[in-house]
């Protein structure tokens, strides 16, 4: 029978827009943060901050630092704009990031979505007969 592994895991929460890609490494509970690293912060180009290339770049940077610090294991959380107008779908980075975070040695546990959803609320925007195209 094998021996358990001593992991000790985080908290990866992605938010993933079709403008930016934020990875935000927290300990378990979700209050200390331990590594942050968002596109806008490894491209130089505003219209390259969400693509794969710079959410792989900024995942690999937060990990380094998350391994630093003695994280071995993640718990992944990605989320979209989503609320009242914004889309409910992850931009493209947060594939290429998930990815290279499991890359780059760390354990992958749970992966969760985490948009948030409205549910009553305000109307939406767009008058009586929608928006017409």
């Amino acid at each position: 029978m094998r021996e358990r592994e001593n992991i000790r895991w985080g908290v990866a929460h992605i938010y993933s827009s079709y403008n930016n890609t934020i990875i935000h490494i927290t300990d378990i509970s979700g209050t200390e943060t331990l590594a942050i690293g968002s596109g806008g912060m490894v491209v130089k180009s505003h219209r390259l901050e969400s693509s794969p290339t710079a959410a792989m770049m900024a995942a690999k940077r937060a990990a380094e630092s998350a391994i630093d610090k003695g994280i071995s294991g993640l718990h992944i959380k990605i989320k979209a704009p989503g609320g009242q107008n914004g889309p409910m779908t992850p931009g493209p980075g947060a594939q290429a990031a998930i990815r290279t975070l499991s890359r780059v040695g760390l354990r992958i546990g749970l992966i969760e979505e985490v948009t948030p959803m409205p549910h009553g609320g305000c109307r939406k925007k767009g008058g009586k007969r929608g928006r017409r195209v």
